[in-house]
């Protein structure tokens, strides 16, 4: 199968890429110099060039805080960039997988959110990807929409400062005698690399529609961080923030946890436990970060 990764060079997308390559797939890398989402004409002529069988898009505006200073510019990237690789798909033929985000929701259910839970984002980034799969699930003949939560990977993400959670608690640990993070934020920590594992399995079937796909279970920020350290040996005071005590620059919801439950009636559901992928992931950077 011919499968190109719009984002090859990001945090998700350089898993992606490397797991369609390690299933035997011809796997092609089409990153940001390559051509702009928002673009319906350059979006034309590079698939029509390509002629994928699967187009996997991870690329996305994804900075919350700009994404609130700019929202015209969000809205092109996260929905118009969506829409057009939906319309081109249909003339092309391939199968859209598109990656959404676990921030469509307001957090107020404090339960799991499965697929079927009705939207309510309280942001701009939000709104913007919830668009970008209101147009894919409306337009695409052939589509797979895929919500995310709390990624971290091996190619650190540049929208944060070329850290990810769990290298800033490592980097922490090593500059501090304590650290202080929230406990009242609850998500599912996932590694990139699982992700990536399950998008290739779940291409083994036809049933188009929209997934949750994260690690198993949740914790909050907290309690990632304990694990990190308690994980790693690290030296470190760890004690609960105050309420109110980082305030965020924009809304954010409090609990975002997701329940893979489409992807548990299909019988595909392959994502480990977010501790386990954890232990994975550090592993794999020990004698780097820590």
């Amino acid at each position: 199968m011919k499968v190109a990764v719009i984002g090859a060079n990001g945090q998700l997308g350089s898993d992606v890429y490397r797991a369609f390559q390690d299933n035997g797939d011809e796997a092609v890398a089409l990153n940001h110099d390559a051509f702009e989402v928002s673009d319906l004409e350059a979006v034309d002529s590079v698939m029509h060039d390509v002629m994928p069988d699967l187009v996997v898009n991870t690329s996305a505006m994804h900075n919350v805080e700009a994404c609130e200073e700019d929202p015209s510019k969000s809205f092109a990237v996260n929905g118009i960039g969506a829409r057009n690789l939906a319309q081109v798909s249909n003339g092309v033929g391939f199968t859209l997988m598109h990656i959404s985000t676990d921030y469509v929701f307001d957090g107020a259910k404090q339960a799991p959110y499965v697929e079927a839970d009705f939207p309510i984002p309280l942001n701009v980034y939000g709104n913007t990807k919830l668009s970008g799969e209101l147009f894919v699930r409306t337009i695409a003949n052939k589509y797979f929409v895929l919500r995310v939560s709390g990624l971290y990977g091996m190619n650190l993400c540049r929208a944060k400062g070329g850290h990810n959670f769990v290298t800033l608690m490592l980097k922490l640990a090593k500059e501090r005698d304590e650290v202080r993070v929230v406990d009242d934020e609850i998500l599912t920590p996932t590694y990139t690399e699982d992700i990536a594992h399950q998008i290739v399995h779940l291409t083994q079937c036809t049933d188009y529609g929209l997934y949750h796909v994260t690690a198993q279970e949740s914790c909050s920020w907290y309690e990632f961080a304990g694990k990190i350290f308690e994980f790693t040996n690290a030296s470190i005071h760890l004690s609960k923030a105050d309420p109110g005590e980082f305030p965020a620059k924009v809304p954010r919801p409090k609990y975002s946890v997701l329940e893979n439950k489409a992807l548990h009636s299909v019988g595909l559901d392959i994502m480990p436990h977010w501790s386990i992928g954890l232990q994975r992931y550090l592993e794999v950077i020990k004698g780097e970060a820590w």
